[in-house]
Formats: C-alpha cells, structure tokens, sequence
C-alpha cells in the first residue's frame, strides 16, 4: 500500500483527501505543517506528496526542492497559486503534476493513481529459462528438458541467487550471506560446497554447464555456457 503524505494546513481539505485516498486504497498521512512533515519523513518513507504552497512554517517549493534532494518519489502540488508562475517555479522544484484549487476530487484521484501507476517498478520475470532450464520464481519449481527437478529450499534459493546475478562473480562469502535465512538457518562453508555440488548435479548436463568455479574468487553463473 502506498504511503502518501499530505502537507496541507486548511484541516477539513487535508482530512477529506484522506477520507477520499483511504477509500480507493491508498495510506494518506496528514501533516500541517513542514515541521510535522519532516518528522514522519524520518519515521517512514513514502510514495508520493500531496504539497500546498502556502503553510505555517514555510512554502511549499522550498520544500519540494527539500523532498526531491532525498527522493525520487512523486510531488503533486495542491495549491490556489494559479499563476503560469507559479507553475512554472512548481515544476522546477521538482513537482510531478500541479492542480489548482478548487479542484474536483474524482479528478485529483484519477492523476494521483496514473502518476503512481507510471512510477511502479518493473515487474520481475518470474520463469527464468535458460538452456534446457525453466525456473519459476514464483511457484518455486525448477525442470530440465520438461522434467520437473526435486530441489531442496537450500539448493533453490542458491539457484535463485545464481540467477538474479547473471555473470557476476559471487564470493563464498557473499553466498553465505544470501543462503542466511531469517530464522537463522545457518550453512556453513562444507554445506555450501556439498549444496552447489548437488545443484551442478541436478541442473547440469553434457551440453550445459551453468555454475562457473573462479579459482581463488567463487562461482559465476553462465547462461547456456556449452562443455
């Protein structure tokens, strides 16, 4: 759920454009003033601003250049400043959109989701194929050939670091570090040894050769690397 902070002191448009956010699923957090504002910036991060101009303890585009110096989340300007201007000095604080006041909530709602919608990460690709290979992230499900392989949680998760770091020369340190679980499920260095073993036994074949040893470094993986 995105966190959405809004900085607005007139008090009954900052509680409807919570009312009105909480309704189409988002998280608004109310500030009214800059000083608020920076205290739940330290607390948590958010998504997006919702930002007036004119506030207690200072303006709004100074602000905005505050926010931008640290974040690359969305600024939306909510304002009656309706001067080609001030939209302007807006967008060179580093605002996303700026709507004038008074303005129609359906609408402000409409923006605020396309902006979020244009911000969201890329989706990572949860089947993986290379060579004879087809993991699924996802569902946790490796084959060979269309045959399904039986994998330990220890040898998935090493396959999963292998993949997500393609050609990158990972130390036995490094992959110790990945394969510590949250409840402390610890593997040693012969476990990660007799762990990679098995893995090149199950998902290798004469034609493909995935898990490179760097003598004196660690393991590289190889996309469709032939013998």
């Amino acid at each position: 759920m995105e966190n959405i902070l809004i900085i607005e002191d007139d008090e009954m448009l900052n509680d409807g454009l919570c009312f009105n956010l909480q309704r189409a699923g988002l998280h608004p957090v109310p500030a009214y003033n800059l000083r608020q504002a920076r205290a739940y910036m330290k607390e948590q991060e958010f998504q997006m601003f919702l930002l007036d101009v004119n506030l207690p303890d200072g303006d709004g585009f100074h602000f905005s250049e505050e926010i931008r110096s640290g974040s690359s989340a969305p600024i939306v300007f909510l304002t009656a400043h309706d001067m080609d201007e001030d939209m302007i000095r807006g967008f060179e604080a580093g605002a996303d959109d700026y709507i004038t006041k008074p303005f129609n909530i359906r609408i402000v709602l409409q923006r605020i989701q396309a902006i979020l919608r244009r911000c969201e990460p890329a989706k990572e690709e949860q089947v993986h194929r290379c060579g004879s290979l087809e993991v699924d992230l996802e569902n946790r499900t490796v084959s060979k050939n269309g045959e399904v392989l039986t994998l330990t949680p220890t040898e998935f998760k090493l396959l999963q670091v292998f993949i997500r770091n393609p050609g990158q020369v990972l130390t036995r340190q490094v992959l110790l570090d990945k394969l510590w679980d949250q409840d402390g499920n610890f593997v040693d260095e012969h476990t990660l040894t007799i762990n990679i073993s098995r893995l090149r036994g199950k998902i290798e074949d004469d034609n493909n050769s995935y898990i490179k040893t760097v003598y004196g470094m660690g393991y590289q993986w190889m996309e469709e690397n032939k013998r």
